[in-house]
């Protein structure tokens, strides 16, 4: 071996000698982080997606901050809920939280802060482990959590994700995914492969270029469920969280997911103008409070009928992810025949 082979050997066997990070240490980097004295643990959050680590809630003393949020990856063997245990899933999942780090990391380069998020108080890496102390929302004033949602709750979310696109408008997605959401084409090959809606399956990467080609990208937060909102006692305002899956994309995935995971069939579809007419008119008030040369009228034009587009994308993993769901609703059936006519006869 050369020298340069020899180094970098010995680089990779340190590397793979590292220990896992210890409770103590985890400890003390909290403690480094926010000075506090004394931690107190406050209860699990909840556990991570096939058992890939835990969210705790801890308590500090002697510091200003009453307590915190960490975030700890440590890749296990618990197994996919649903049976997808490939190692392009262990692959994508490691990703995600790579990605999730480096977006914290960013946001402490200048973010406008117009779409609320906690805020990174520290990450630690090692091999595939990831640690984040984040800022409790809850002690923050965000401390509702909700299964369903009123007029009020819907729109604070909604207007949630137009603060989010217009901030982050032709914006790099560098380090981040370079096309958002967890459930985009080109990671799910083995859920299209499965799927055995054959004229769906022949207009899948038809439905993602149409996505793709939209004059106005931005970055989608990839995970905009209910659950990944957190609202303040009175509805009207609300933080987001999980920016695993955030990257590059047209903001209507964003929308259309999050209509998805709180409103059931009648009620996705009746509300269906209501929603993107009150997303758009917000959309346009953070354009017109950024500034720039961004047309809103040219805007919506391009991305108003990518919506039931979005819903089709969606409606495709879903199918292979797992048949049978509830969300694969005939609202969403309908839809999704609709944006697959349209392909067909623009390919006539």
């Amino acid at each position: 071996k050369s020298p340069r082979q020899k180094e970098f050997a010995d680089m990779v066997r340190k590397f793979l000698s590292l220990p896992a990070m210890e409770q103590e240490e985890i400890d003390r980097f909290v403690r480094d982080l926010t000075g506090a004295e004394r931690l107190t643990p406050k209860g699990r959050v909840q556990s991570l997606w096939s058992g890939y680590g835990s969210i705790d809630r801890i308590g500090l003393e002697g510091t200003d901050l009453h307590s915190v949020i960490v975030k700890r990856v440590q890749p296990g063997d618990g197994g996919h809920p649903r049976g997808w245990n490939t190692d392009l899933s262990h692959q994508r999942k490691l990703k995600s939280y790579q990605v999730e780090t480096h977006w914290y990391g960013r946001q402490k380069e200048g973010a406008r802060g117009l779409a609320r998020i906690p805020e990174c108080l520290g990450a630690k890496t090692r091999r595939d482990e990831v640690l984040l102390v984040l800022e409790d929302l809850n002690d923050a004033g965000f401390a509702g959590r909700r299964s369903s949602v009123n007029q009020a709750e819907w729109q604070a979310c909604v207007s949630w994700l137009a603060a989010f696109h217009a901030e982050h408008l032709r914006v790099s997605s560098e380090g981040l995914w370079e096309s958002g959401t967890y459930w985009h084409i080109e990671t799910r090959p083995d859920e299209l492969d499965v799927l055995d809606d054959l004229p769906l399956k022949n207009a899948a990467s038809a439905i993602d270029a149409k996505l793709k080609e939209s004059l106005f990208q931005t970055l989608v937060h990839g995970d905009a469920k209910l659950a990944n909102f957190c609202f303040r006692p009175d509805g009207a305002e609300v933080a987001a969280v999980d920016f695993q899956y955030v990257g590059g994309g047209c903001g209507m995935k964003d929308l259309a997911y999050f209509v998805g995971s709180c409103f059931r069939d009648e009620e996705a579809e009746s509300r269906e103008s209501e929603v993107l007419n009150f997303y758009f008119k917000e959309l346009r008030g953070f354009l017109a409070r950024i500034g720039g040369d961004v047309s809103a009228d040219e805007l919506e034009t391009d991305w108003r009928p990518l919506y039931r587009g979005a819903w089709a994308d969606f409606h495709r993993f879903m199918k292979g992810w797992s048949p049978g769901h509830w969300k694969l609703s005939d609202y969403s059936e309908r839809v999704t025949r609709e944006v697959i006519e349209s392909i067909e006869e623009e390919t006539v």
